[in-house]
């Protein structure tokens, strides 16, 4: 294996004994030794297991020590890790576990009835809680010096990891990242986002995600600083482990910050050694700025997707401020364009298909050929999202191309609804959707769940619009809900949203017999 994809063992060598891993739970930490140890012990139980270069290694487990465990034994035998999603249905792992084919399963007992129904191969299972598992981990990492433990040839290349995408449009994909994507996303972040070790971080985002796995945990390691991993997300204990673990960086999902600012105690804890709020995953609503504002603190968005590292703007805290909404600038290695409907790059102002190109790019998608030709076309990765710049070159996110909304054969972009929607003191989360329509071919329809207490109207609403909004992009058609459907890594489930309506929609056309 070439050294300079071996970072681990780098790092492990230039900091041994700083702490790179921490359990929010436990208080329990690694080193960098011991995690470079723990890897190489677990790489060479694999190979005794029979597990080879190319063979797919899952992993079914809240977050852990095992996701890195896995992932840099993987790395170092050259199998590809695939880390699975918990919060998917059995028949949704079962589709993934058939479509990945992995030679072995490791799992948390919290699943042990999942991986009943979907995994036959007890011998070629890996219970990764408890004793026995660390006890596994002390007698190979024992045996490292006697056995000469080898790493695998394995060039850039190969890849390292396969992490499906959450299949919102479809069966969910496995995007293939090689050991240079996620590299190169970890060199670019480090630089471009000037990361030291002296930055800590706790992830919370899920680590079977690119946004826990590759966002900040990766970056921050390669810098030689250090990840607290936590579980599920409270925002008062959230607030307590920024502190308590003197976070410098973080990253959250728009929904953890609602509930985050939502919090009397964010507004009465002190985060003094936070250089940065970091907002990826959707588009953040701007009232969420202006609780950062009044509250002192940088925040800032970012913009990625498991293809596509996934970072990939910076923009500086104060830029942010002025710049609300915008990602960006592209980072120091990778590039971006915007792309028209003609096929030209296009005019600041003019709204096209964002498109990436970089180190950092993915590689293909697992036993999908033409999904990975119609994302990559000409060296660049399609991102199916719609974005914009402005005449100084900064970026914004617009939204899906597949949820933009033609509606009397005007262009609607339901991102600029919700923002303001959400700006509305009523109103707690808004979703903006495109359903059919015989006259208008789709009309925008709203999706709104009211702040507790509240007894806004739809008549409100349109008013509210009209106020800031065209004629046309004002809600025809306007649902209360008392919870909006999320997918598992926070977003709102725009799809569900979709077939819901439709099926209401269709049972009231029934002829009442």
């Amino acid at each position: 294996m070439r050294w300079e994809l071996d970072w681990l063992e780098t790092r492990a060598r230039m900091t041994p004994a700083a702490q790179a891993i921490g359990d929010a739970e436990s208080d329990h930490a690694w080193t960098f030794r011991e995690v470079n140890d723990r890897a190489k012990a677990i790489a060479m139980w694999l190979q005794e297991k029979g597990v080879q270069k190319g063979d797919r290694v899952a992993l079914l487990a809240p977050n852990g020590i095992s996701y890195f465990d896995l992932l840099f034994a993987c790395g170092k035998i050259g199998a590809i890790f695939v880390p699975l999603n918990w919060r998917l249905s059995v028949d949704e792992l079962a589709y993934i576990i058939s479509d990945s084919d992995p030679l072995l399963l490791a799992f948390h007992s919290n699943f042990t009835n999942e991986v009943t129904m979907i995994w036959q191969h007890e011998a070629r299972s890996l219970p990764i809680d408890g004793t026995q598992y660390e006890l596994l981990i002390d007698q190979y990492a024992g045996r490292l010096n006697k056995s000469k433990f080898r790493n695998a040839e394995v060039n850039e290349e190969d890849p390292l990891a396969m992490i499906y995408t959450g299949g919102t449009t479809g069966k969910p994909k496995g995007a293939v990242l090689s050991h240079r994507a996620i590299i190169w996303n970890g060199i670019s972040t480090v630089v471009s986002w000037n990361l030291t070790n002296e930055d800590k971080t706790v992830t919370y985002l899920p680590l079977f995600h690119t946004g826990g796995l590759n966002a900040l945990s990766i970056p921050i390691l390669m810098a030689g600083g250090q990840i607290i991993i936590a579980r599920e997300f409270v925002p008062e204990q959230a607030i307590e482990n920024l502190i308590k673990f003197k976070c410098t960086i973080i990253l959250f999902v728009p929904t953890m910050y609602h509930m985050l600012v939502k919090s009397e105690h964010f507004y009465k804890a002190e985060f003094k050694d936070m250089k940065i709020f970091l907002s990826g995953g959707a588009p953040c609503p701007l009232d969420i700025y202006e609780a950062f504002k009044q509250k002192g603190m940088a925040f800032k968005e970012g913009y990625g997707l498991t293809e596509a590292g996934p970072n990939n703007f910076f923009i500086d805290p104060a830029e942010a401020e002025l710049k609300r909404g915008s990602v960006g600038k592209p980072m120091l290695f990778n590039a971006v364009r915007i792309i028209n409907e003609e096929g030209c790059e296009t005019v600041p102002g003019e709204v096209g298909e964002l498109a990436i190109q970089g180190n950092h790019s993915f590689s293909y998608y697992w036993n999908n050929k033409d999904a990975t030709k119609d994302t990559l076309r000409d060296g660049w990765l399609y991102t199916g999202d719609l974005a914009k710049k402005d005449e100084e070159g900064y970026f914004y996110i617009v939204g899906r191309k597949k949820e933009m909304i033609i509606t009397g054969g005007e262009n609607v972009f339901p991102l600029e609804i919700e923002h303001w929607l959400c700006s509305h003191p009523s109103i707690q989360e808004a979703a903006i959707i495109g359903m059919p329509d015989d006259k208008w071919g789709e009309v925008v329809t709203a999706f709104i769940v009211r702040e507790e207490k509240s007894d806004l109207e739809e008549a409100e609403v349109k008013e509210y619009c009209r106020q800031k909004l065209g004629g046309y992009k004002v809600p025809k058609h306007i649902h209360f809900i008392a919870q909006m459907p999320k997918t598992h890594v926070g977003k709102i489930d725009k799809k569900l949203l979709k077939n819901n309506a439709l099926i209401k929609n269709t049972e009231k056309q029934k002829p009442v017999i």
